[in-house]
């Protein structure tokens, strides 16, 4: 406690009122989380499902805990792109051999791998670190309706809602 003078009054001022609190692996509590992407467009879906990884929507975010919750994303396959980029978008890779770049449509790897294209925007959103790959490890996707993490009793996540 300080006391300070401010002309004839004393008033005393406590100076350790609030404490900054970081998270540890050990203190962290996460809890389970379901999204709908039926009907949903990707980019909105994957910013707020990489924030709720991530943790940022909690008091006690630490940059460098994986302090967020676990996730999973049903309907994958229902995901919505605005305008054109159904067909327009690319994603590229690259074998690492000469010649060896390769490049596909999200309608092409909808119809071949569903859940690809989640898992691609949400981990572009992503830190590019073991800390990201470990928050990424937290999400679970799925092109249909059923899942097996039913035990977890996971909570409904509304989009709207968390910004």
């Amino acid at each position: 406690m300080r006391s300070t003078n401010l002309g004839t009054k004393h008033i005393k001022v406590n100076t350790l009122s609030y404490k900054t609190v970081s998270a540890n692996k050990a203190s962290v509590e996460k809890e389970w989380f379901i999204v709908d992407a039926n009907d949903v467009v990707l980019g909105r879906l994957a910013s707020v499902v990489a924030m709720v990884l991530r943790g940022k929507h909690k008091p006690s975010f630490t940059p460098n805990v994986d302090c967020g919750d676990n996730v999973i994303v049903i309907n994958a396959e229902k995901v919505k792109l605005t305008g054109n980029k159904m067909t327009d978008k690319q994603y590229v890779r690259h074998s690492g051999y000469p010649g060896g770049q390769r490049t596909q449509t999200p309608e092409d790897l909808l119809s071949k791998k569903p859940i690809a294209v989640v898992e691609k925007a949400v981990r572009g959103m992503l830190p590019k670190s073991r800390l990201g790959s470990a928050i990424f490890n937290n999400m679970f996707v799925y092109a249909g309706e059923a899942h097996p993490h039913e035990a977890q009793q996971p909570k409904q996540l509304d989009l709207n809602k968390i910004k």
